[in-house]
Order: structure tokens, then sequence, then C-alpha cells
């Protein structure tokens, strides 16, 4: 999509449009999105919207030329406003159907497995575009949506949401009492409100994912041009994200007082991995700046995800989830606008929008370190405990464990 857009374009903003395009509809649908989750049955909801989203990327096998992009950005929008519901489903689905002590092996094995599609996907796409054609792989992307469906159509579990009585009137029937209700608990809860706050950090990297996009076509081109170094280098991104998790669960256990003190050091190492990326003289070594980069961040995605897991009671999950993803999309949006506007209207390099985006990341770990030391006043009363018994002690209180 990104070697389309530069090829018809040849603008970096094109790119960081669709960027801005692939986010901006979650952070408009996620507080609608959040409720739906909670209210309908969240596996038909997931199969629904593979479905549509596996139909919507077929149209973009009709772009040809360069006055006929809007179709990209309206396909893109629509796929991503759907994905705005399946991902929040899923998430809130993870603690419903494991047991306590597989909450986080399950998210790290969730993490690695999208991670390693996306290094196996990146590197296919690649070479599939080079050697076939954009179509086929545009092709092979939207049948993935419908494998996804079929897989998740034979799965067997209650994906209802629990049943909570709700007042009548208007407010009600259109959701307004239960965003409302969720806005409530989030500000109840400051402690959750701080974990939600995590992967809008790592939003910040947005920028960079636009940045692997300019570093692929113009500081490393393979084959004069620019799919195979974007492929290897979000491949380097995909393999990252998978090691990250995996390799800590081991390390680190899964006490909750564990995972809530690796968050701030993976922080800097997003920042100090991005700095590296900025001097990296060879695809290789900016490969491995990347590669080390996604492992920090894959810390913050699975261990806030597993955090909030814990803390939140189904009746709120989907919710709570949905807000997250609205607000790490736009940050990640806002970066993405900022990094293009500085790549295309500014005229700073590539290599100085790494280094200054890797210091960015100081900010929100920094900040977290800060959190972390008063986080018994965010969170007052809350026991420190395994996550096994964190999630046991949900399960009981909602009538779980008979």
């Amino acid at each position: 999509m990104y070697a389309l857009l530069l090829d018809l374009t040849g603008s970096a903003t094109a790119v960081a449009w669709m960027m801005i395009v692939q986010f901006l509809p979650v952070a408009i649908i996620g507080p609608l999105a959040g409720v739906v989750v909670d209210r309908v049955d969240r596996r038909r909801l997931m199969i629904t919207t593979d479905v549509l989203r596996g139909g919507l990327i077929f149209w973009l096998l009709v772009i040809r030329r360069a006055d006929q992009v809007w179709i990209a950005y309206v396909v893109m929008a629509l796929t991503v406003g759907a994905q705005a519901f399946f991902e929040p489903a899923r998430t809130a689905t993870i603690p419903n159907i494991t047991s306590a002590e597989e909450l986080l092996p399950a998210n790290a094995l969730s993490s690695a497995t999208w991670s390693a599609m996306l290094a196996i996907g990146a590197s296919i796409g690649g070479i599939v575009t080079a050697l076939a054609g954009r179509n086929v792989a545009f092709a092979l992307n939207a049948a993935s949506f419908f494998c996804s469906a079929f897989f998740i159509g034979r799965t067997r579990y209650d994906s209802t949401p629990a049943l909570v009585p709700r007042p009548a009137g208007f407010a009600a029937m259109t959701g307004i009492t239960d965003l409302v209700e969720g806005l409530r608990y989030v500000r109840r809860e400051s402690h959750v409100a701080a974990l939600m706050c995590v992967k809008a950090g790592w939003g910040l990297a947005g920028g960079v994912l636009l940045l692997l996009t300019v570093f692929g076509q113009r500081v490393f081109p393979l084959a004069g041009g620019a799919a195979a170094g974007i492929g290897v280098l979000y491949a380097a991104r995909g393999v990252g994200a998978g090691l990250g998790p995996v390799a800590l669960r081991w390390i680190l256990g899964q006490q909750s007082k564990t995972l809530r003190r690796a968050i701030g050091p993976a922080f800097f190492m997003v920042g100090l991995f991005y700095v590296a990326l900025a001097g990296a003289p060879t695809l290789a070594v900016a490969a491995m700046a990347v590669l080390f980069a996604h492992v920090g961040g894959s810390i913050l995605w699975v261990f806030s995800t597993v955090l909030l897991q814990m803390e939140v009671p189904d009746r709120f999950r989907g919710r709570v989830f949905a807000a997250e993803l609205a607000f790490v999309t736009l940050i990640t949006s806002l970066s993405s606008y900022c990094t293009a506007f500085a790549l295309d209207r500014v005229g700073w390099s590539p290599r100085t929008l790494s280094f200054t985006l890797g210091v960015l990341f100081c900010i929100p770990g920094s900040l977290w370190l800060l959190i972390l030391s008063r986080w018994h006043e965010l969170a007052p009363g809350k026991m420190e405990m395994p996550a096994a018994a964190a999630i046991g002690e949900e399960e009981v209180l909602e009538g779980r464990v008979g």
C-alpha cells in the first residue's frame, strides 16, 4: 500500500495520510465500538467484521492511476472502522477462555503469532509485490480475513458479555448510559487510567512506522525499488515484537508488580534503539535496531494488556480496551502527520527524525517511573498478588468459579 502511494504520488505526505486513515477511524468510532462489544456476542462480532474487511480489500485491485488513490483511503477507513470493533472484542475475550495461570502466556502467544505473521507477511508481501505485482498481494491480504473468520467460526465458548440491568430510555438504548458508566469507572480507578496510557506513549512510534517506509525507499532501497527494503524493516519489526513478551515471560514471571516495573525500562529501550537506527550504516544494522526497538515496544503492549485484563471486570472490558485503542491510534496519527510534515515541509532527514523520535520516548518512560512511585495512591486497597491470584479473585467476584 505504501509503495503504491509513493509510486503514484511521490509524496511522503500521501503515505502519512494513509497512516492517519489507518488509525483515525478507530479514535472516532472507539467509544461506540466499546459499548457494542460489551453488549453483543463477541464471537459473532469478530466473524462479521472479518468478512466485511475481506470484501473491502478487494476494491484495492481497481487502483491504477494517481486520481484513483482516493479509493484506497475510503477502503482503509472502512476496514479500520471494522477493526475498531474486532480488536476490543478479541482482547476482552482472552480472559474468558484462559485459566488464571494461562493469561500472560496467552497474551505472549497472541503477540508472538501476530508478530510472526507480520514478519512473514512483510517479507512475502515485498517478494510477491516485486515478482507478481500488488494486486496479487492485495488478493492474498483479502483472503486472510476470510481465513480468520473461518477459524473463529470453528471455536466454541461463551462469548456473550455478562448481562447487566440497564435503565430504560433513549440514553440507554443509544449506549450513552453505558458510555458514561465506563467513563466513571475509569475516573474512579486511576491505576486503570494510568495503564490505558501506556500504549498511548507507544503511539509515538506512529512516526517511526512512517520512517521505516521512507528508510526503505530513500536510504536502503533494494533491487531498484522501495518494496523490498520496506519489507525487510517491517519484517524486523515483526520479529522483535514476537521475541519481547515470550522472552520476558520466562525471565520475569507473571507477578503484576514485576510486569509494572518492566514498562518504564521498555520505553527507554525503544528510544535507545531508534536513536541507533538514526546512525545505522547498512540495512542489516538498521533491521537489528528496529528489531530490538520493537522488543521493547512489545513489552509495553503485552504487559499493559495483561495488567488491564487482570484489573478490569468483564462487563467493562470492551469499553476500556476500545477507549485505549482509540487513544493510541489518535496519538499514532498525530505522530505520523508531524513526521510527514517534518519530512516534506521542513526538510528534515529520516535519520534526524529517527533520532528525535527516539529521544521523545524518554518522556513517557519518565512519566511511568513517576506513576510507579505513586502506585499505591492510584490503586488504594489493591494488594500485590501474582497474576493468577488477581484473575482468580475477579472470577470469584463475578461468579465465574463454581
